[in-house]
């Protein structure tokens, strides 16, 4: 496996947004969103009892699996030995790759709206997560989906790295969520805190 960093913070999006978690992100992806802000491309050569050695290292019992894109290298036993180790693994994924079944948390971000080619597979998600540009609905996002899979669904704002296009698609957002209350307003508390 291709790690490109082990590192603990607090969980800064969705569901369990402010809590400690270690996170594992992977290298590589299989999209190129425009949006992306995360450099996901460089990594060290890991095999699992490295990684379990690592995680076990930070008290958390969090454990969020992300990247790039992480279906493409995450493994059932690697899932399983986090588990012997104590630990509850929290996928973050795009969904157009299966994962393995024994995760205990999804995160769907789905972004079939900014790249061709990226359809949803997955039939299972905790949580859906669409990033806010302002430009696509989010509902038409979530309505391509092969079925509901879950009733949380969260609505982030997109950060463009520009201050004010981020206020205004944030102000966008909390007028979205207030028309459309079956959606939640997820902010990126680990960039407003500055914290990794």
């Amino acid at each position: 496996m291709i790690i490109n960093e082990i590192f603990y913070s607090l969980q800064g999006e969705g569901y369990y947004s402010g809590t400690p978690a270690v996170f594992v992100r992977f290298s590589g992806c299989n999209l190129q969103c425009p949006f992306c802000d995360t450099q996901h491309v460089a990594g060290t050569p890991m095999d699992e009892e490295a990684i379990v050695d690592e995680v076990a290292n930070y008290p958390a019992r969090l454990v969020v699996v992300t990247g790039g894109e992480p279906s493409l290298q995450l493994t059932a036993s690697l899932v399983d030995k986090l588990h012997e180790a104590g630990k509850y693994v929290a996928v973050e994924t795009n969904g157009t790759h299966p994962l393995p079944g024994n995760v205990d948390w999804i995160t769907l971000s789905p972004k079939s709206a900014y790249v061709d080619g990226a359809e949803v597979v997955l039939s299972r998600a905790d949580e859906i997560k669409v990033v806010y540009d302002g430009l696509h609905d989010p509902e038409r996002q979530i309505s391509t989906l092969h079925s509901p899979l879950s009733t949380l669904h969260f609505l982030q704002p997109c950060d463009t790295g520009d201050a004010r296009r981020n206020a205004r698609l944030t102000a966008a957002a909390v007028e979205y969520v207030k028309q459309h209350p079956q959606w939640r307003l997820s902010l990126q508390i680990h960039k407003i805190l500055n914290i990794q």
